[in-house]
């Protein structure tokens, strides 16, 4: 059908075979099953992609938070270390891209039906994706309005609104010249980061205090309360990224997927462990309910614009990701739309999100709600997933998945995988009572506030999945 097509030419009518980039450098692929002939790289190309975007303002701000939550320094970096692992399923989820030679977007087909897929395209993929694009826009523009202000201009609303514009364009130039850009690009920004921050952590090392506890220790419930709500903001980060087989459909089919999880869940796992880290040790040394404010206050005076333009760059770095997916995302609904348009239209809506949580709501409850709220539909979708890839044995048939007719082997009962859609329910549904963020679930207020949403949702959702799709097992 028409969305499955690539990116629409000038005559109205596409090669058998399309170059993976126009004569312009602009990816001419959208969610099209990528031909054998123009697979190329290597699954360590995954690792800068990777690591570039998780060198980031918001890690900063999310390791910081653990410490104002109350917990002792160490606990702080424990929660890190167990929420970071989950870029293990990051990484297996990748697995299926050279697999199928089709993104995320097409291969949950294999989940949820062609019909069925679509609406999981529109809540888990583009509306999860433009609501993470415009939280981390707003990092990147508090940074840039430091920047600004240090001109000597004055940061009102209309230049702040120009600022945040700008940021966009930038990021989703980057999106929408699409995969080669973003192999590209990445290895230069991912060390320009690592340079930045590596100046940084010497300056939070030398003011933390690396015996830090709460005046007010938690203990009993409180603590495994607080550690669990911890775990489930810091793998709110690996779980939002269900779509990382994006990134890698363009490798050969043969490669090992052992590499290609691997490199993707170590591009992850190291930055964002190490910058979280670096977030709670500044807690215990300055107040980081304003994180921004407070580590330039650790730094040298002549080195503060280079950390804000970082700060800028990394969320740039995570953001063209997530807007790229996000394009490929309504390409999946069913609209009749080029990658490169679907990609304006996400940051679009994105900016106007931004703009909002910038100049209306309070930016720190913000980032706490929506990361929080997200792991209990994010948790049990990776959860599926994941499964269907064990199940299957990472055997995806890509020009299967492609066919959006009756007559596909993954149109299932009138379009819909019940199995999928059940077992996602199921996840959601299980985790919604036992969360405790924005609102306390009946599970989580009889267990005192512990927050159980993470791993319930992620063991009803596989385990449903699993019951109800074993007959599939090895099957492409």
């Amino acid at each position: 059908m028409a969305s499955t097509l690539p990116d629409p030419h000038p005559d109205g009518i596409a090669p058998a075979s399309p170059a993976p980039e126009r004569a312009n450098g602009i990816e001419s692929h959208g969610i099209d099953h990528i031909p054998d002939s123009e697979r190329r790289g290597r699954p360590r190309e995954l690792f800068p992609v990777w690591a570039a975007a998780n060198v980031n303002y918001l890690s900063l701000v999310v390791g910081g938070a653990l410490v104002l939550m109350g917990l002792s320094l160490w606990q702080a970096v424990a929660v890190i270390v167990v929420g970071n692992v989950f870029w293990l399923l990051t990484g297996l989820l990748a697995v299926s891209g050279p697999a199928a030679g089709a993104p995320s977007e097409v291969v949950t087909r294999a989940m949820y039906g062609v019909r069925g897929n679509r609406v999981n395209n529109a809540v888990t993929g583009w509306m999860i994706s433009v609501c993470y694009f415009a939280l981390n826009l707003a990092a990147a523009a508090t940074a840039a309005f430091s920047l600004v202000g240090r001109t000597g201009l004055p940061v009102n609303n209309a230049v702040k609104a120009l600022v945040v514009v700008l940021i966009a364009a930038v990021t989703l130039a980057i999106s929408v010249y699409g995969h080669t850009a973003i192999i590209r690009l990445y290895v230069p920004i991912a060390l320009a980061l690592t340079a930045v921050f590596a100046v940084v952590a010497v300056a939070v090392v030398r003011h933390t205090d690396f015996g830090y506890v709460p005046e007010r220790p938690l203990t009993g419930t409180a603590l495994w309360a607080t550690a669990l709500a911890g775990v489930g903001l810091i793998a709110s980060g690996p779980l939002s990224y269900t779509t990382s087989a994006d990134f890698s459909r363009y490798l050969p089919r043969s490669t090992s997927a052992t590499s290609v999880a691997g490199w993707t869940a170590l591009g992850g796992f190291l930055p964002g462990t190490l910058v979280c880290c670096l977030g709670a040790f500044a807690a215990t040394a300055v107040d980081m309910s304003d994180p921004q404010g407070a580590l330039e206050g650790l730094l040298p005076g002549w080195f503060r614009p280079l950390f804000l333009l970082a700060l800028v760059l990394g969320t740039v770095a995570l953001n063209a990701l997530t807007a790229y997916s996000a394009g490929l995302a309504l390409q999946a609904v069913g609209i009749r739309i080029r990658r490169s348009l679907s990609v304006l239209v996400d940051g679009a809506v994105s900016v106007s999100l931004t703009l909002y949580a910038l100049l209306v709501s309070d930016f720190l409850d913000t980032v706490g709600n929506v990361l929080q709220l997200t792991v209990v539909l994010l948790g049990p979708s990776m959860a599926v997933y994941a499964t269907d890839i064990l199940l299957r044995r990472n055997r995806y048939d890509g020009l299967a998945l492609a066919d959006e007719t009756p007559g596909s082997p993954f149109w299932y009962t009138s379009g819909v995988n019940w199995s999928g859609a059940l077992a996602l329910a199921a996840g959601v549904a299980a985790s919604a009572v036992c969360v405790d963020t924005a609102y306390t679930g009946p599970v989580a207020a009889a267990l005192g506030g512990i927050d159980l949403a993470l791993p319930v949702g992620l063991s009803v959702a596989s385990g449903v999945y699993a019951v109800s799709m074993r007959g599939v097992r090895g099957a492409g």
